[in-house]
């Protein structure tokens, strides 16, 4: 695969709190939350695109993650 060809990844997991981090992305990228799980779909003009999105995807869920983390601690 070339860097310029379009690019399509979808991914899916579970977390406990799916909905509220579904509610994070709603600016990020399409996605369905069921229940637990999210299942993300993204596609691209080329692969340097694609990665961007990916890793945007990855710190705004890491982020999410944190939040919901610390807002559970007594």
């Amino acid at each position: 695969m070339k860097k310029n060809e379009s690019s399509q990844f979808e991914i899916t997991f579970s977390h406990i709190d799916a909905q509220a981090l579904a509610a994070s992305l709603v600016t990020e990228c399409n996605f369905v939350c069921e229940e637990n799980s999210i299942t993300v779909s993204e596609s691209t003009k080329s692969i340097v695109d694609l990665r961007a999105r990916w890793n945007s995807l990855m710190r705004g869920l890491i982020a999410s993650e944190h939040a919901l983390s610390a807002a559970g601690e007594d």
